[in-house]
């Protein structure tokens, strides 16, 4: 297929540029500044705002793919299920695809994202060499690793908007097969698994195969499983998990039986957004009867957030429990990350605190390396140790409250722990920190220099109030 197959006149889109940025001016001095967007993956919900919103419906498309020189241009609000459609049929796909179809690529460069090509590809962000922006003062800016907005560049991972919004990246592909080939190890404790991410991470092989992706589910604190997946050019046959069977049950059972599964490149992309990982049970699509009677277009992670939206919108569930004379429950969502060498003890800390399974493990380790005369991080809104090996953990759902309990006790406990470990936390979701302690995390003093050049007026909402305060 030819290089130009998916190029768009770029005039339309610089028209939207001019666009947006007269919206932009139109605005009343002083009024906060917001996107309309039709999805969000985002888990801070918040009563809607009456502040005017900005129309960036125009920023939702593939601009072009390049194949011979591997790279892309998007639209900020092109989500990840276009752009991949848009890439696999020249063979590519971007270096790393968060699990979630409606992600949007500006959504994970401005507020990160992670999965199986991690532990080689870093971050989204890693893969991005270009950003046009709208920053917070109405300029227009075209940021790189070296030019004049570099350190907006560096800085816009994890800034969740505050700093701007993205109207065009320029990202990197690499080359992909048609299938995928999976395996599934066991152990039987987190120690073990821990040590296994290490191993096969720097050797990125295990039993003399290729290894191209890796992540792990907890089922328990004894049984943990290893994902191990690489390209590969053909299939006897590939397992379907849109449909009748369910993806994480799948682990279990193939590794219990010694076989290995296999997976258009596709389906493995999106092999976790049909059952949004695990938590589509909450709807009872692990029940078969349901399961049959709900259409595979409306197996999606959007359709079932939209469903949790209305839920927290009603109060539908906590009333329920109450009238039924249940305990109320506390929400926790989130996604963490602690060294490997320090994985065992969250694990080991996580099941006797809070005892919630499933957990999704994805080990990552950065690709880039710091700027020179910068301060030792190459993404300073986020520092991570740049040859260090993290392990991520995902759990996502409801958790009893203790008798007694006044406040988000078990997301306090996890921040806690977190921190004892020399870890991450991820900003998508209910975050608690005290403003001092956030800043220190955060990196309040880089952030605060950015915001400075580039939304002096303080029209965007700043980090903390954002993903703390949830304003």
């Amino acid at each position: 297929m030819s290089r130009m197959s998916h190029r768009r006149d770029l005039s339309e889109h610089v028209a939207a540029v001019q666009r947006i940025r007269s919206e932009f001016a139109r605005l009343p001095d002083g009024a906060p500044v917001r996107l309309a967007k039709p999805t969000s993956n985002l888990f801070r919900f918040r009563e809607p705002s009456a502040a005017p919103k900005l129309d960036a419906s125009a920023f939702a498309s593939v601009l072009w793919v390049d194949p011979e020189e591997r790279v892309a241009e998007v639209g900020g609000m092109c989500t990840y299920e276009d752009l991949v459609a848009a890439t696999l049929e020249h063979g590519l796909m971007p270096l790393v695809v968060p699990q979630l179809r409606t992600i949007t690529i500006g959504g994970a460069v401005t507020g990160l994202g992670i999965e199986s090509s991690s532990f080689r590809n870093g971050l989204p962000h890693e893969s991005v060499q270009e950003i046009e922006i709208l920053t917070g003062n109405g300029d227009v800016v075209t940021a790189r690793r070296d030019n004049e907005h570099a350190e907006l560049f560096r800085g816009f991972p994890n800034s969740y908007g505050t700093l701007g919004y993205s109207l065009r990246l320029r990202i990197e592909l690499e080359p992909v097969k048609p299938f995928v080939h999976l395996r599934h190890l066991r152990f039987s404790d987190a120690a073990a698994a821990m040590d296994a991410f290490a191993r096969i991470c720097d050797a990125a092989e295990h039993d003399g195969e290729r290894v191209d992706f890796i992540d792990g589910v907890a089922f328990g604190p004894d049984e943990l499983y290893l994902s191990l997946a690489s390209f590969t050019d053909s299939a006897p046959r590939t397992s379907d998990y849109t449909g009748a069977d369910i993806y994480y049950q799948s682990i279990p059972r193939l590794a219990a039986q010694n076989r290995g599964d296999h997976l258009t490149v596709q389906d493995y992309l999106w092999r976790w957004d049909t059952d949004w990982f695990w938590c589509s049970r909450a709807f009872g699509l692990g029940n078969p009867a349901v399961r049959r009677m709900w259409p595979r277009s409306l197996k999606r992670s959007d359709v079932y957030r939209k469903l949790v939206a209305l839920d927290r919108r009603t109060d539908f569930t906590r009333l329920l429990a109450y009238y039924r004379g249940r305990p109320q429950s506390e929400p926790l969502i989130q996604d963490i990350e602690v060294p490997v060498d320090r994985g065992a003890e969250f694990l080991d800390f996580f099941h006797a605190e809070v005892g919630m399974t499933p957990v999704w493990m994805c080990p990552l380790r950065l690709r880039d390396k710091p700027a020179p005369g910068g301060d030792g991080h190459a993404w300073p809104l986020y520092p991570m140790a740049q040859d260090e090996l993290f392990v991520n953990f995902g759990f996502w759902g409801m958790v009893p409250m203790r008798p007694g309990q006044r406040g988000p006790l078990h997301n306090r406990l996890v921040e806690d722990e977190v921190l004892r470990l020399g870890g991450h936390k991820s900003l998508y979701s209910d975050s608690f920190y005290s403003e001092d302690r956030f800043w220190r995390l955060y990196n309040g003093d880089a952030y605060r220099a950015l915001k400075r050049d580039y939304d002096p007026g303080s029209r965007l909402l700043d980090l903390y109030a954002k993903c703390v305060r949830n304003r």
